[in-house]
């Protein structure tokens, strides 16, 4: 079994409205070295197979298909055996 983490992001070029209101409240609780934030998912999904290679072309597809939305999000995966 292969664990997938997925984080996915919005790209650098998209208004992150929850990341502007964070960094917003952040900075009236003094914390002022703070820069930017940005908002994003966190996944975890479970493959049924042993074959890193076949689990990561699978991943890949589920992200591009459903998980993201590539027209704004960006995203990374990191595979680990469970």
């Amino acid at each position: 079994m292969i664990l997938a983490k997925i984080h996915v992001t919005l790209k650098q070029s998209v208004l992150d409205p929850q990341g502007s209101t964070v960094t917003k409240s952040l900075h009236a609780l003094g914390y002022d070295e703070v820069e930017d934030v940005r908002i994003g998912k966190f996944m975890e999904v479970k493959v049924n197979t042993d074959d890193r290679k076949a689990a990561e072309e699978r991943v890949r597809e589920m992200c591009e298909k459903l998980l993201v939305n590539t027209v704004i999000e960006t995203y990374s995966f990191e595979l680990s055996e469970v």
